[in-house]
């Protein structure tokens, strides 16, 4: 009777703090992915995939961060991929930030690099040749060297060579 009471309180308990932190003695060389939320205060070095990501003021992280909502309010030095996108006032982005819902800055936020409204970002997806309108072939760089200019299209690719 109190057994299962028990256990049923502890899991909606743990529903509520599935948060991790990285503290400010912490410092991780690698790629760190979670399923829950992740609050930074440590440094990173590598990619972080995560359902939640919040860069403290003490945080650093350098590498790609892909969640579905980024807060940012101490540095990094990489690409966003999310949903939700919150740059706080100490926060400082060096690198793209790819967002598909919403995208908030404060006042005195630093960001350096390009930002992108997609479709869908935070959520991986492989890109296919149809996303480029054009690219370099083999062919090109082959007639390149030989010094004879050549335009063509690769009806089976679809791809234009100029």
């Amino acid at each position: 009777m109190f057994g299962s009471d028990k256990n049923k309180i502890f899991s909606e308990k743990r529903k509520d703090t599935e948060r991790s932190l990285i503290s400010e003695t912490v410092s991780i060389d690698g790629t760190v992915n979670s399923s829950g939320s992740i609050d930074i205060a440590g440094l990173i070095k590598g990619p972080v995939h995560s359902q939640e990501v919040v860069i403290k003021d003490t945080g650093s992280i350098s590498g790609e961060v892909e969640a579905e909502k980024v807060e940012i309010y101490g540095h990094l030095d990489g690409k966003i991929s999310a949903e939700n996108v919150v740059i706080g006032s100490t926060g400082v982005v060096k690198g793209d930030i790819e967002f598909s819902q919403n995208l908030r800055t404060e006042d005195g936020a630093d960001i350096e690099g390009y930002i992108k409204k997609t479709a869908s970002a935070g959520k991986k997806e492989s890109r296919s040749a149809g996303d480029f309108l054009f690219s370099k072939s083999s062919e090109e760089k082959k007639s390149k060297k030989n010094g004879k200019p050549s335009s063509s299209v690769n009806k089976d690719s679809k791809e234009a060579l100029v």
